[in-house]
């Protein structure tokens, strides 16, 4: 459901960072009552060449693009918290002299989804928290 685009120039990252980081951001959505297996991290690797903020090279940056998908922040406080969690998760990984980061999260009606052709049970549900606990999509019986 939430899905992580890091866009970012060459040595900003080693494997384990990725991984670290990767597990961390799905840290963040399990707290939360989501199965692991609905965060999708990807990594991205853009040449210098092809990175420029300003109009001007980037040279060594970062560049983040979270889509939540079928779940929406209620408000502009809600928002806002959510920013500054997500920002306290990526601060150990990116806050480093030199570094350009910077992020943003799109949200996407619940609608628009399917997990291996299912379409997800609904938030809180007992059918979400077997998903949840078994770490795996399976069939159940949708509300009538």
């Amino acid at each position: 459901m939430p899905l992580w685009t890091i866009y970012h120039t060459p040595n900003v990252f080693s494997d384990k960072e990725k991984s670290d980081l990767a597990n961390s951001i799905t840290d963040v959505y399990v707290t939360v009552g989501l199965p692991r297996f609905y965060v999708v991290t990807v990594f991205k690797q853009i040449e210098p060449d092809d990175l420029y903020v300003g109009g001007e090279r980037a040279g060594t940056a970062v560049r983040i693009v979270v889509d939540h998908i079928a779940r929406t922040l209620p408000d502009k406080a809600a928002r806002e918290r959510s920013a500054l969690r997500l920002g306290g998760v990526l601060r150990p990984y990116l806050e480093r002299p030199g570094l350009h980061w910077e992020f943003h999260v799109d949200e996407t009606s619940e609608e628009l989804w399917m997990i291996n052709g299912l379409v997800p049970p609904p938030m809180n549900s007992e059918a979400e928290r077997e998903w949840a606990r078994t770490n795996q999509s399976s069939p159940y019986a949708a509300p009538a």
